[in-house]
């Protein structure tokens, strides 16, 4: 399936936020994939995840996650500055902005020819916890969380009662929760912290760890496993197919 790519500044209650808009090309109507990156925005590693899941045929919305820190268009590289830079991001922005900017998507989604009105979402460290986060909205029947972080911490700003695990009611989708047992940021009682959570809430979710470190789905660096990442692709999209179409 060929596809297009584009950007759009939508509105948000903390300004525009820059997204990168990949879809196939021509008529059609297609469901929408949420799809939060890691702290440095829209890398190449991410714009091509986002790429290859919209040649499965879904609308894959990219928003930047720190529009209201930097100027449209920032991507922070891969290095000491980037992930300092990108962590000063993630403890300035309260976890209640990105519920606005999920709201801002969904609705900008619908408005459009090509949304066939079936939500999901899908992200990367960060964006796997924003990803669930995402989960939150109604509209929302499918997500994959992709070693998500901060979800067993405090780390991301949360006004009282609005931490993420403390809002598992609001999810009415189902989850698909993938981990690598050798990634330092979510260690094994952090891990073991979220699924009994989610586990005593009765949400519908299924679980995998796998032998992988941190980032272990980005095509770049030392630490990416191709393996381990088709595999990865390919548990997202059976339940995006099997939820959205």
């Amino acid at each position: 399936m060929l596809i297009q790519s584009h950007t759009v500044d939508l509105a948000t209650l903390s300004g525009p936020m820059r997204t990168y808009v990949h879809r196939p090309q021509g008529d059609g109507r297609y469901p929408v994939i949420l799809f939060y990156s890691e702290i440095f925005q829209q890398t190449g590693p991410i714009e091509r995840s986002a790429r290859l899941l919209a040649g499965h045929g879904y609308v894959v919305l990219v928003p930047e996650v720190f529009h209201e820190l930097n100027p449209a268009g920032t991507v922070l590289a891969y290095d000491a500055a980037g992930r300092d830079k990108g962590n000063a991001d993630k403890a300035a922005k309260p976890v209640t902005g990105y519920d606005a900017d999920n709201r801002a998507l969904i609705s900008w989604a619908q408005a459009q020819p090509w949304c066939s009105g079936q939500f999901g979402a899908m992200g990367f460290c960060l964006g796997g916890h924003l990803a669930f986060r995402a989960a939150l909205q109604p509209q929302v029947s499918a997500t994959a969380c992709f070693y998500a972080t901060d979800l067993h911490t405090q780390v991301i700003p949360s006004p009282a009662g609005q931490h993420s695990m403390a809002r598992l009611a609001d999810i009415t989708g189902e989850l698909l929760m993938i981990w690598g047992k050798q990634d330092p940021h979510i260690p094994a009682e952090g891990r073991a912290q979220v699924y009994a959570s989610l586990a005593q809430a009765g949400l519908n979710f299924t679980w995998h760890e796998f032998n992988g470190q941190h980032a272990f789905m980005r095509d770049e660096g030392e630490r990416y496993d191709p393996e381990l990442a088709q595999l990865g692709y390919q548990l997202a999209l059976a339940l995006f197919r099997r939820k959205l179409g």
